[in-house]
């Protein structure tokens, strides 16, 4: 069994958070962040001490157009990178735009991006996006009542993503039949 407790040292951290914003013109925008903190001193090669600090804090925005959730368009911040060079990979997930957030987004990400002139901490991070933007794009389109046809509908577009919305479970079966509404206990 894996054991921390008030004595265990943190040493890193990274965080990822994404917030959805409304767009123009049936559209929202996906905001990512990712920060790495190391919480240690680090000791380099020259023998210099450095003490904790921000390794990484980069920032992805993605404009998606609804319902289909295709990349209009996509821009990169890195306030904090451990190399002037990494600044050169701004523009790296250019060529995501026109893509849609779909099954197979990652493996789209990884054919259109060449891994050799890109950062992977802004590919974890698209990536970790496309899930938010997901459900982002949900709470877009349940903003207004639905009824219970068009919930069904909206149901089927993501049926089979996790263990409650397979096709053949229970939720499933009662919301084709017309008899489940949303339940978030």
């Amino acid at each position: 069994m894996i054991r921390l407790d008030k004595k265990t040292k943190k040493i890193h951290d990274r965080m990822i958070n994404t917030v959805i914003y409304e767009g123009e013109a049936d559209s929202i925008i996906v905001e990512g962040s990712l920060q790495d903190k190391r919480l240690c001193n680090s000791h380099m090669p020259s023998g210099e001490v450095r003490p904790p600090y921000t390794v990484h804090q980069m920032i992805i925005r993605i404009e998606l157009q609804l319902p289909v959730l295709t990349i209009i368009d996509i821009e990169v911040e890195l306030p904090s990178v451990p190399h002037a060079s990494c600044r050169d990979t701004r523009g790296c997930l250019e060529p995501l735009k026109g893509l849609c957030i779909a099954s197979g987004f990652t493996a789209n990400v990884r054919k259109r991006i060449d891994r050799k002139k890109a950062c992977t901490h802004l590919l974890t991070l698209v990536t970790a996006m496309a899930q938010a933007a997901f459900q982002g794009a949900w709470s877009s389109r349940i903003r207004e009542p639905v009824d219970t046809k068009t919930y069904a509908e909206m149901m089927s577009e993501i049926e089979d993503t996790c263990w409650t919305l397979r096709r053949e479970g229970p939720l499933m079966e009662k919301i084709r039949e017309g008899n489940q509404q949303p339940n978030y206990n």
